[in-house]
């Protein structure tokens, strides 16, 4: 996303935004931010059907930041709009909800883990038995009086 979207996403002015980046710089690595070139935002502002003169004129003065998936979540800690304190307070909480799901899924996959070692041990006493009674020396032996010479 553009600077100045998340600007008006976390109720702050485009400048102040870059401003908090600037001062946290070091928390916005290149895969979290990185600034168009003029050749890049005149495809954006072109393609745009929507194209404010404020954010045509900006990006001829400044280079705009685009913001990775990351770097909108670590905006929210560093910008002080209450709505970006609310949505990095959300964004924690998700960590922790998503990081309880995770341990619930490693127990249920412990869980079926041993179940898969129950079953192949009782699949293989049953694999067994069915091969020693289809194995040519199990056929039962034929019992009761005999005579000889006499076929059936």
């Amino acid at each position: 996303m553009l600077d100045f979207d998340l600007a008006e996403l976390y109720d702050v002015e485009a400048r102040v935004l870059n401003q908090a980046v600037k001062r946290n710089i070091k928390r916005f690595p290149s895969d979290f931010m990185f600034q168009l070139s003029l050749n890049e935002w005149g495809e954006i502002s072109n393609s745009s059907q929507i194209v404010m003169s404020s954010r045509e004129n900006r990006g001829l003065k400044y280079l705009l930041f685009a913001f990775t998936e990351q770097g909108v979540a670590m905006l929210s800690s560093v910008l002080k709009s209450s709505k970006a304190i609310d949505i990095n307070i959300a964004i924690m909480r998700a960590f922790v909800m998503l990081r309880q799901h995770l341990s619930d899924y490693a127990d249920l996959k412990q869980e079926i883990g041993k179940l898969e070692r129950d079953m192949k041990r009782k699949f293989k006493d049953i694999d067994e038995a069915l091969r020693y009674l289809l194995s040519p020396k199990s056929k039962p032996m034929e019992i009761g009086f005999k005579q000889k010479g006499r076929t059936k």
